[in-house]
């Protein structure tokens, strides 16, 4: 490979239910061909309903589409980047997209839509990615997926950025004490217990964030969210538990911001704006969350600084005398 004209980037993110009636095929995606109780299903579907239906599939096809346009911003002279979104879940398919991706391309480039990598977690977003290159038999085709960027710091000035401005929201007499819960998805405790580094990388993120926007150790804190519905040990503290804390600690207000999620989806419009919303209301607090990254201009340009460091890890790999330079 003596250049790369062309590359194409596939973000890779979990998928959602397109309709009501989606929801138990989506879900029996989800359990690995395994099919939910019926009434998981009808919970999950008033769940969805409430909230309209999810937007994560919409929202991430326009990240695709404004890290296409910074991308290409950034490399006038080449090479072209062409994006697409693949669902792991739910339709479009990884493996429907990865065709598009690589069509004139001489290198394919997967973003796993969540900045703190696990392989054992993330490890079923490589295996789709890779295996839809293999089907294409292209031995000229380099893939390469991107691994942890959870410390990258055009991220991390993003989310500092929806911290501070949901923070500006706040009356001025109780603004520089609103304390701040930096939440995940929990897990299984089997599940992390064999990889404690990507709890210590979603705490990293926390703290990175914290130290950006000047907040104090008292000041904040990170908990679980989302847990599952199976009777297993999940990670905690869940925010339900943190709530009343927090008003016995003599808080009235209290703010929530994401470190994992990229995207409006069901566990920020329903499990945060809905549940975390009841349990604050509950014990005696005001609640707001910061806004969604989407499509902020910094979290596009944190994108495109991970797909450029992939590619040049890729091109680093190969032999010397095939090296190719970008841009």
């Amino acid at each position: 490979m003596e250049s790369v004209k062309r590359v194409g980037v596939v973000l890779m993110t979990y998928g959602s239910p397109a309709t009501l009636d989606d929801v138990e095929t989506y879900m029996t995606n989800v359990r690995g061909g395994r099919k939910p109780e019926p009434e998981l299903v009808e919970e999950f579907r008033r769940r969805y309903e409430l909230i309209g239906g999810s937007p994560l599939i919409r929202i991430t096809q326009q990240q695709a589409a404004a890290l296409e346009e910074e991308l290409n911003r950034r490399h006038p002279a080449g090479p072209r980047f062409q994006v697409v979104a693949g669902m792991r879940f739910s339709p479009p398919f990884v493996a429907d997209v990865v065709p598009e991706a690589a069509a004139g391309a001489q290198a394919l480039i997967g973003v796993i839509m969540s900045p703190q990598y696990s392989p054992i977690i993330m490890g079923g977003y490589v295996r789709a990615l890779t295996e839809a290159a293999t089907r294409l038999k292209r031995s000229d085709l380099l893939v390469k997926v991107a691994e942890d960027w959870h410390l990258q710091p055009d991220f991390i000035e993003a989310l500092a950025g929806r911290v501070r401005q949901a923070l500006d929201h706040f009356p001025p007499e109780v603004r520089g004490r609103v304390p701040v819960l930096f939440t995940a998805h929990s897990m299984p405790k089997r599940v992390v217990d064999g990889e404690p580094g990507y709890i210590a990388a979603l705490k990293e993120t926390a703290a990175a964030i914290a130290e950006r926007v000047g907040l104090p150790a008292e000041r904040w804190l990170f908990c679980y969210q989302s847990a599952g519905h199976t009777p297993e040990e999940w990670l905690k503290p869940d925010f339900a538990d943190v709530m009343p804390e927090l008003k016995a600690a003599g808080h009235t207000h209290v703010l929530m911001a994401p470190v994992q999620f990229l995207a409006d989806h069901l566990e920020i419009l329903y499990d945060i704006d809905v549940g975390a919303r009841e349990q604050a209301e509950q014990a005696g607090l005001q609640f707001a969350r910061i806004e969604s990254l989407n499509v902020e201009p910094r979290f596009i340009a944190a994108l495109a600084a991970v797909v450029e460091e992939t590619l040049q890890a890729a091109l680093a790999e190969l032999p010397s005398a095939a090296q190719a330079q970008v841009g």
